[in-house]
């Protein structure tokens, strides 16, 4: 009895080209069938009606045979075909893969050309690309292989900056798939604008809380000291000014479909916020999140006394939130994508498995795994490798038309 060898078997590599039309693969594996090939490897994609599918299979004994029968099949579908005859697998892919995802409105080639030079320059390797939305944003997925994430991305977000697109680099591992809990800041985040600045505009103070809220978000500032003076100059403000503001928040474009597809893939939502739970609360019920944790106004006798009731939700207490919503949950920390754009968002994003920018200050976007600055919350889920016709499909599956763009 002799030992079964191990050395790699004969393969062919086939590749069709042409016009798609519905019956080109049944044909082509028909044809390999009468063969009795065994299918290793395939892949197949179309670029505007134009069909290139790429075969590994095992070489049969006679393959002067299928090479012809595989070229009559590929002239009778008015196909080109070429035939490589090679020796085992396709090699494994090198240690350290990553995923990047590149967006842009428009992306431009010299975009492309510039991040897969630095890919290059590093000596990883591009093994795969797809696009994950061609509206409003253009947004790529490149699996790529060789070298450290933390190394990829310190040079990737150089160069996105050069031109002018958001790039995006994430480990590939399980974690992804794993991801289940998205914790997010709300103003300038989930909502458009700061609803302190909102409040202050009802009492005659708007320009003053602002230049107080910048200066705090860039991170010049004490969060819970600024917090304490700016929420001082609403004293005397009737509360009613509250529900006013709750009619006046816009929430940014994207945000119903990111947590309305999201919650359907079984996510669960939290906000944690700086603001007040006045209105965040109102905000997280209409939206459907589970968790809602921000600063409580002292109201009396109708009105705001310029005061904050217990602690303040500051940088540390917002990852402290994260870390409870997750335990809660039984949720790894490494499992949780947190999202916000001030430097109070910092501890929150540090601590989950995917820290997101979102049209963040500089010093956020130095510090967090990876930058959106596009105004579409919903592009967050193409770094989770959601496309957007799923996503679209996902909405008509369930009687929802889905806007252009979406919101």
């Amino acid at each position: 009895m002799t030992e079964a060898s191990t050395a790699p078997a004969d393969t062919l590599l086939i590749t069709l080209t042409g016009e798609d039309r519905p019956g080109v693969t049944s044909s082509v594996f028909e044809t390999l069938a009468a063969a009795g090939v065994a299918v290793i490897d395939l892949e197949q994609i179309v670029l505007r009606g134009r069909l290139v599918l790429g075969v590994l299979v095992t070489a049969p004994r006679d393959t002067r045979r299928l090479r012809s029968t595989l070229e009559s099949t590929a002239a009778g579908l008015g196909m080109q075909v070429s035939i490589e005859r090679g020796t085992g697998d396709n090699a494994a892919r090198p240690e350290g893969r990553s995923l990047v995802t590149l967006i842009g409105a428009p992306l431009k080639a010299a975009a492309v050309a510039g991040i897969a030079g630095r890919i290059a320059d590093l000596g990883a390797n591009i093994d795969r690309m797809q696009r994950m939305a061609r509206y409003p944003v253009t947004a790529i997925e490149l699996q790529v292989s060789g070298v450290p994430t933390d190394a990829l991305r310190t040079e990737l977000v150089k160069e996105s900056r050069k031109r002018g697109v958001d790039v995006a680099v994430q480990e590939s591992s399980l974690l992804r798939r794993g991801a289940r809990l998205i914790v997010m800041d709300v103003d300038s985040t989930l909502v458009q604008g700061e609803v302190i600045e909102m409040l202050a505009a009802h009492a005659g103070c708007e320009a003053e809380v602002a230049l107080v809220t910048e200066a705090a978000m860039r991170g010049e500032l004490d969060f819970e000291q600024s917090l304490r003076e700016r929420v001082a100059l609403l004293a005397g403000l009737d509360a009613s000014a509250l529900d006013k503001v709750y009619d006046e928040v816009q929430l940014n474009p994207g945000a119903r479909t990111m947590v309305r597809t999201l919650k359907r893939l079984g996510y669960r939502f939290a906000m944690v916020s700086g603001g007040f739970s006045a209105v965040t609360d109102r905000i997280a019920a209409d939206l459907g999140f589970d968790y809602a944790r921000a600063n409580d106004l002292e109201v009396v006798d109708g009105k705001l006394t310029g005061r904050v009731v217990g602690a303040v939700v500051d940088r540390a207490g917002k990852a402290a939130a994260l870390r409870e919503f997750a335990a809660e949950l039984g949720i790894d920390e490494k499992s949780v994508i947190a999202i916000g754009d001030g430097a109070n968002d910092l501890d929150m994003l540090n601590a989950a498995g995917l820290g997101i920018a979102y049209n963040a200050k500089p010093v956020v976007q130095e510090a967090a795994d990876t930058a959106v600055n596009v105004p579409y919350l919903d592009t967050i889920m193409y770094l989770l490798g959601i496309s957007r016709e799923e996503i679209v499909a996902a909405d008509a599956a369930a009687g929802f038309v889905t806007p252009e763009p979406l919101v």
